[in-house]
Order: structure tokens, then sequence, then C-alpha cells
């Protein structure tokens, strides 16, 4: 539980590590719904032993010493101030993605929890994006399964990084200076929000489908575009399916967080990402799905390049190098970052992020259901997890109904998919 993972000064290890450069905006960032947590979640074919996740999660955070850390504040910046703690496996009893950082505690900023036959790490984006908490995760549930089945695991694909290139921080490292303004970057013209009613007790509530991962890339290559292209397509069509005539003079903006690995090798473990936004205009819409793809198509192929990438990554270090918001001490920092930040969040209708296809050793690869992975975001977020032929869609919001995404899975439904749905919805309905 949050409680089990509060420690006290005398746990400190006397290390501490900077935060990497898209790190340094999360705490300011971090306000009610949006607890800046995400979920990573491993669904097994048999009933977890939490004791063995335990020894699994002991031996393997070793090779991640800055996940063992509680969040201060210094001078100018936040750092992460070391501890000689591992977090304590508990059962998942807690709304999910429930806050980590508690302003003035050194508490660690990860849970390991469990239920039934599922395994869930919950993470404060201060340590790592999804990639690279997944690297973690990963290692974690190999190194459980190998224990639970006492098999060898020869991973090909297993990561051999060490431990001083995880806390590498690779926009550092890859920065080069530009001359476009970060702080005017992270404002935009408004984009059209979504809107409902909001959880009294500020609870997320998060919705879980999950279909075939083969039928939908036969359906991509119908509509002759990518996966990606097609998942955020029809995700805005199940936007402009709730929009009014007066809505559709704003535009629908989805923001696609990009795991820069892609572009720049690195083993960090750390954030490396950066984020592309993908504009719709809602008055364009014709009825059909092709009349959204194309315009979607032409922004990711627009984007998604080298230099297109690199700017989006420099950004962030941009705003870190800058002398005049370095020497200005944090407490009169953070009030502008905020303001900025809530500036930028009303450019943005949702966010869809899509994982890579994960992929697990043969020896255990069959004691494994599925993935899935939810993030707290302004509005709403949805990230895609695909292992064997099960394309999970994790979404997460605010709002008490799932009314974008229930019109997205009778979309996906009219469209010759078979769709199964699991909510955390505290109705219980």
């Amino acid at each position: 539980m949050i409680g089990d993972m509060k420690t006290t000064s005398n746990s400190r290890t006397g290390k501490w590590y900077k935060l990497d450069n898209a790190a340094i905006i999360v705490p300011c960032s971090a306000h009610g719904f949006d607890t800046r947590v995400f979920r990573i979640v491993c669904e097994l074919k048999e009933t977890v032993q939490p004791e063995i996740l335990q020894q699994a999660l002991d031996e393997t955070v070793v090779e991640f010493p800055h996940f063992n850390s509680a969040l201060r504040k210094g001078l100018f910046w936040y750092y992460l101030d070391g501890l000689d703690e591992t977090a304590k496996v508990t059962e998942d009893r807690e709304p999910p993605l429930s806050p980590l950082y508690f302003p003035g505690q050194r508490s660690l900023l990860y849970r390991v929890t469990w239920h039934d036959t599922r395994i869930n790490l919950e993470m404060f984006h201060v340590l790592a994006d999804g990639t690279g908490a997944f690297v973690f995760f990963r290692k974690m549930i190999t190194r459980y399964l190998s224990l639970v089945h006492q098999v060898e695991v020869t991973d090909a694909a297993s990561d051999i990084s060490s431990s001083s290139e995880k806390v590498t921080d690779a926009f550092a490292h890859y920065y080069q200076k530009m001359k476009s303004s970060q702080l005017k970057q992270m404002t935009s013209e408004k984009a059209y929000q979504l809107r409902g009613e909001k959880d009294e007790n500020q609870h997320n509530h998060l919705m879980e489908g999950i279909i075939s991962a083969k039928a939908f890339v036969d359906l991509a290559h119908q509509y002759h575009t990518t996966v990606g292209v097609l998942l955020t397509s029809i995700y805005i069509a199940a936007v402009v399916d709730g929009m009014t005539v007066q809505d559709r003079k704003r535009s629908i903006v989805i923001s696609v967080p990009v795991n820069l690995r892609q572009f720049f090798p690195s083993e960090t473990a750390r954030n490396f990402f950066g984020v592309i936004n993908i504009p719709y205009n809602a008055k364009d819409y014709d009825g059909s799905l092709e009349s959204i793809i194309g315009d979607v198509r032409k922004s990711f192929g627009d984007q998604l390049t080298p230099d297109k990438v690199a700017a989006t990554m420099n950004s962030y270090t941009k705003l870190v190098e800058n002398y005049a918001v370095k020497v200005i001490p944090l407490f009169l920092k953070e009030p502008a970052l905020t303001y900025f930040l809530s500036k930028a969040h009303t450019g943005v209708t949702a966010t869809l992020s899509n994982l890579e296809r994960i992929r697990m050793a043969p020896e255990i690869e069959g004691y494994i259901d599925h993935f899935a992975a939810f993030m707290t975001a302004p509005s709403t977020q949805v990230t895609i997890a695909t292992y064997g032929d099960k394309l999970c869609i994790g979404s997460v919001a605010g709002f008490v109904n799932h009314d974008v995404m229930l019109r997205f899975y009778r979309r996906l439904t009219a469209m010759g998919l078979e769709v199964e749905l699991a909510t955390n919805d505290y109705d219980e309905a």
C-alpha cells in the first residue's frame, strides 16, 4: 500500500541523481487526477505468488539504483535522493494510479502490487518513461516466472546494459543548441476539450479493451495504413461522434509520445521521449473514416522525421539549459512552469501512446496472457500494448463515464472486431 512505501531519513544512501531533462517539469504538472503516475500490467495465466514476486523485485531493482529514491527539492531544481530501501510487494487495494509523490516526505516513487493473476508496476514519471520502466518490468517478470517454474531463461532479447547506462540522461547526451524558444512551443492554440462528469473523489477511471492484434493489422492493411494511424483515426472519429456543430469549430489534437530510442541509440531506463501533435479539423469530417485517415497519415509522415523528432528532444534540454531559468530559485520557477504547462494542455484533446510489441523469452511466454498499460493525463490518455495476438487498449480519465471509449469500441465492433472489455469503475457497474 502507499503507506508501506514511506521511509525515514535514516534510510538514505548518500547518493543523489539529477532529474533527466524531461522529468524536470513532471512535479509541476502533477495535479488532481493527473498524478503523473503510470501503470504497467502483466496478466498471468496463474495466481501470483507474492513472496516470490518480492524476491524477483529485490533481485531486479539492484540494476536500477535510481529507482530506490525519493524526490527532494533543491534550490534550483528537484533531485532524486537515494534510499537504502526497496518497495514492498502488496496486494492491489488502493485506487489505481494514486499519487506516489508526497511533498516533504521521503517516499519511494514506484510500487509493485498484485491481485489474483495480475502483477502491476506503478511509477511516478520522474523515474522513467513507459519504455524505460518496461525494461525493468520485463526483467522482474522474467525473473519471477523463472523462479516459480524453475526454468533457465536464455533470452536473446534480454537487456544487457550496465547500471550506469540505465541512469544516463540521454537528453543531455544528444542535445544540440536550437534557436526556437521552448516556452513558446509549450503554448498553443486551444484544442477541443473532452467533457464529462468528473469523479468527486478525484479517482481515475480505467477501461481495458482487448482485440485480436492480427485482425487489427489486417484491418489497417485494408485501409492501406499503419496500426498507429488507424487507431488514432478511429479515436478521432469517436470524438467527432460526440461533438456538436459548435464544437466542430475547434480542432481535435491528439498528442502522441515518441520513443526517442528509435532515433538515437540509448540504453537509458530514464525518460527519453518526444511528443508530436496530430491535429484534425472536425469540419472536414464527411462521415467516412477515410476522410480522417488521410489527414492523420500526413501528420504522422510530416512529423516522424529525424529532424522533427530531434527538435522535440532538444526543446526539453533547451528549457533546462536556459541561463535565466537556471538561476531562478525553484519556488519562483514552479508557478511559471505550472502556468505554461496548463497553457500547453489546452492545446491537446487527448493523448494516444503505442508501446512497441512486447516479446518474452520462449521458456516463459506461455505463462503470460497479456500486458496492459495506463497513464494519467490532464484529460484522457489511451495506451496500446501488444503481446502475442492480444492488442490491449488501456484508457484513463477522471470522468465517471467512458463515453468516448464506448463509441470507440462500438466502431471497432462495427468493423467486425470482437472486443473484450473490463473497467475499474467504483460503482461496480
